[in-house]
C-alpha cells in the first residue's frame, strides 16, 4: 500500500471515530468524501477507475453547492454544531476532562481532513483527464473553536449560529432562510417611537432586564417593520427573532423550556394579535405574560403588534350579557394589554408627518421632482387609498419609481 492510500485509509477512520462531533458525519458533503474515500481505499487499478471517478464528482458537486473551498466548509460545518459539548460549555456547565480532551483531539482530526487536496486523490486514482478542484487552507480548528466558544453570546450554535430570524412549524423552531429584510436607516418617522423599542431591546441583548412589548396602532405606521429592523440591526450582539402565530402561543411554553439554557437572546414576535371573546390562545398567553410557573426567561421577551389597544374584540352584548360579574369578566378580557411592561402606541401621521416621509423616501430612492408636485400626488394616493401611512407613503414612491 502506498504512502498517500494509507494516508486517505486513515483519513476515511478519523471521520468514522468523530463521537463529540459525530452530526458532521451526518453532513451530505462529508457522507460523500467518506464514500470516496472508502472507494480509494479499496480501489484497484483499471477495474474500479470509473466508480471512484463517480464519486469523486458528486462529492466535488456537493461542495460546490455552498464553496469551493473544503477547510471554509468544514470551518462553517464546526462553528454551527450544536453537539452536547457546546450546549453544555454555552450553559456554563462543567465539562469532563474526558470529553474535552476527546473535543480537542477531534478538532485536530477534523483539521485534518479539512486539509485533504485534489491531489492527494488523484495521487492514488490512475487516471490522467480532467477532474474538478477544490482549495484548502491553513486552519487552527482548535484555536478558532475556543474563540467560538468565549462569543457564544453573540454567535450562538446550530441553526441560531446560521440564521438570524425564525418561525414555528409543528413544534419546531425552523429558520427563515430568506426573511423580509428591514434596516433602521429605511424607517422614517416615528424616532421617539423606534427608540424606545431599540432601547429596551438592547437591554435584552445585553442581559439586562427588558420588558415585553405590545405596538399597538393604525395598519401600515410601521409596527412590525420596526421589530423586523430592531432585530435586525443587534443580531450581531446575540439577539434572534422568533415569529410565533395567534394558533400558535400555546406552544410559547415548551419554546421558553427550549430557550433557557441558549445563551443568545430571543423575541417572540406575534404579528397583528387580537383575540375573540371565547378564546384559549388568550389564556395561554395571559399565563406566559404574568403569573404562570413557566413564564418567560431572562433572555427572552414578547413583542406583540395589534390594531387593537385591548387586544380582545368586543360587542355590546358582552357589556350588557348574562354573567353575575360583568364588569370582573370585562376587566380580565382588558387586563391582557396591561400585562406587556412598555405599550407603544402608532398613531397615523398627519400632513406635515406624511409629507416628510414621503421627502425622505423620494430622497432614498433617488427621484428628483418639483417638491410641489410630489406633495400634490402623494396627497391624491393617500386619498386613494384611504388614509395616510408610512406603508402609503413608500407604495406611492415605489409606484413613482417605476413610472406608474
Amino acid at each position: 500500500m502506498t504512502y498517500m492510500k494509507k494516508k486517505l485509509k486513515e483519513l476515511k477512520w478519523k471521520i468514522d471515530s468523530l463521537t463529540v462531533f459525530s452530526h458532521i458525519k451526518n453532513d451530505d458533503v462529508i457522507r460523500r468524501l467518506h464514500a470516496l474515500l472508502d472507494a480509494v481505499d479499496k480501489y484497484v487499478p483499471d477495474k474500479e477507475t470509473d466508480h471512484a471517478i463517480s464519486l469523486y464528482s458528486d462529492f466535488v458537486s456537493a461542495l460546490y453547492e455552498n464553496t469551493a473551498d473544503l477547510t471554509d466548509y468544514i470551518h462553517t460545518l464546526l462553528l454551527q454544531d450544536d453537539n452536547f459539548y457546546v450546549k453544555e460549555t454555552a450553559a456554563g456547565r462543567s465539562v469532563p476532562e474526558t470529553i474535552h480532551q476527546s473535543a480537542q483531539q477531534e478538532l485536530l482530526l477534523l483539521t485534518e481532513i479539512a486539509a485533504l487536496t485534489p491531489a492527494d486523490v488523484r495521487e492514488v486514482l490512475d487516471y490522467k483527464g480532467f477532474l474538478p478542484e477544490w482549495t484548502t487552507h491553513a486552519a487552527d480548528f482548535q484555536k478558532e473553536f475556543e474563540e467560538k466558544l468565549k462569543n457564544i453570546t453573540k454567535t450562538g450554535y446550530g441553526i441560531f449560529a446560521k440564521y438570524n430570524f425564525f418561525r414555528l412549524d409543528n413544534g419546531e423552531i425552523v429558520p427563515v432562510a430568506h426573511p423580509d429584510h428591514q434596516s433602521l436607516d429605511q424607517l422614517f418617522g416615528y424616532e421617539r417611537e423606534r427608540n424606545l423599542i431599540l432601547k429596551n431591546t438592547q437591554a435584552l441583548a445585553s442581559g439586562e432586564s427588558a420588558s415585553n412589548m405590545l405596538l399597538y396602532g393604525d395598519a401600515g405606521t410601521g409596527k412590525s417593520s420596526t421589530i423586523k429592523a430592531v432585530a435586525a440591526a443587534l443580531a450581531p450582539q446575540g439577539l434572534r427573532l422568533i415569529e410565533v402565530k395567534k394558533n400558535q402561543l400555546y406552544q410559547i411554553p415548551q419554546i421558553m423550556e427550549e430557550l433557557a439554557s441558549n445563551p443568545l437572546k430571543f423575541i417572540l414576535f406575534i404579528d397583528d394579535l387580537s383575540f375573540n371573546g371565547n378564546d384559549d390562545n388568550f389564556s395561554a398567553l395571559k399565563a406566559t405574560l404574568e403569573g404562570s410557573i413557566s413564564g418567560c426567561g431572562d433572555n427572552v421577551a414578547i413583542y406583540a403588534t395589534s390594531n387593537r389597544r385591548h387586544l380582545v374584540k368586543e360587542t355590546f352584548s358582552d357589556r350588557t350579557g348574562d354573567e353575575l360579574h360583568v364588569n370582573d369578566t370585562l376587566q380580565e378580557t382588558m387586563s391582557l394589554s396591561a400585562r406587556f411592561g412598555l405599550t407603544i402606541t402608532f398613531q397615523k401621521p398627519d400632513k406635515d408627518q406624511y409629507l416628510t416621509i414621503v421627502r425622505s423616501l423620494a430622497a432614498e430612492y433617488g427621484i428628483e421632482m418639483d417638491e410641489g408636485e410630489l406633495f400634490r400626488k402623494a396627497e391624491a394616493y393617500a386619498i386613494r387609498k384611504s388614509g395616510r401611512s408610512p406603508r402609503t407613503a413608500k407604495q406611492f414612491i415605489e409606484l413613482l419609481k417605476i413610472g406608474i
